[in-house]
């Protein structure tokens, strides 16, 4: 007998309905703690002209700029990392730069689309999250409901073609006794930064004041913790203050393209 209606729809993935509650511009906040367990992205987009140079900047850069997909010119569609989702409206916030200045922060970049941009999803340390949680790790930043900090430092970046400019890192507080079991974690999760690019005083990366980051909100460091620094994909964004592309789109710090890839398909034993 043949079927007279169609079956159910499948059910749509934890990362698929906070992407659909993004784009439909209900959620616009930090997104660190949002669907435990899956990936979170850093985005870059630039014209198809540059595109080139920061693939090869991406490739002498793993540690803050570690690449999980690459959408070409003429899509929307980061169809390995998150099938049908739309890349210029599933993030809470966008950053558009021109000439190497920040010209607004949208929750929409589709009016300001073109055919001949190509978007780079970056890993974001923001995924090595809940394994530090598995392993009773405390995240001050979750804590405190903000976003967590980052700081542009001295630590220069591989340059390639136009692209060059300082390492970004984020900060997490953590407790002297655990700071070893930190580093064994997050190494476990190189496409998504691995283990700290520093650990300890801040002003041995050129950080001047811990409490005032470029990026994110402060966090209390209390007695007993050691500041432990992870390279960061927000580093495009001090790039794109150096080297001044003529157009450069980017994710706003801390609110990241959740994808439906699982951590695990990116640990290593």
């Amino acid at each position: 007998m043949v079927a007279t209606t169609l079956p159910p729809p499948a059910p749509r993935t934890v990362p698929a309905q906070i992407r659909d509650t993004i784009r439909a511009g209900e959620y616009a906040g930090v997104t660190a703690g949002l669907a435990n367990g899956y990936v979170q992205a850093n985005l870059a987009v630039l014209p198809r002209a540059l595109a080139f140079d920061f693939l090869l900047f991406c490739q002498r850069n793993p540690r803050p700029c570690p690449l999980l997909e690459v959408v070409e010119a003429g899509s929307v569609e980061p169809a390995l990392t998150a099938p049908g989702a739309d890349i210029r409206t599933d993030i809470p916030a966008y950053r558009i730069y021109e000439n190497g200045a920040m010209v607004g922060e949208f929750t929409s970049v589709a009016d300001h689309w073109r055919d001949d941009l190509v978007s780079f999803l970056l890993g974001c340390s923001f995924s090595f999250e809940a394994a530090l949680s598995d392993a009773g790790i405390p995240l001050r930043h979750q804590e405190a409901g903000s976003n967590v900090p980052m700081y542009i430092t001295n630590i220069a970046t591989n340059p390639a073609g136009v692209f060059s400019g300082p390492m970004v890192v984020s900060m997490r507080p953590i407790p002297q006794a655990q700071v070893v079991r930190a580093v064994q974690v997050t190494s476990r999760f190189p496409d998504t930064h691995g283990a700290p690019i520093h650990i300890g005083d801040p002003a041995a990366i050129g950080i001047r004041d811990i409490h005032a980051p470029e990026f994110g909100d402060a966090v209390e460091i209390r007695p007993g913790e050691t500041p432990v620094f992870w390279a960061c994909g927000v580093t495009p964004q001090a790039v794109a203050l150096n080297c001044k592309p003529p157009l450069m789109i980017t994710h706003a710090p801390g609110k990241m393209f959740i994808t439906d890839r699982r951590d695990a398909d990116y640990a290593v034993l």
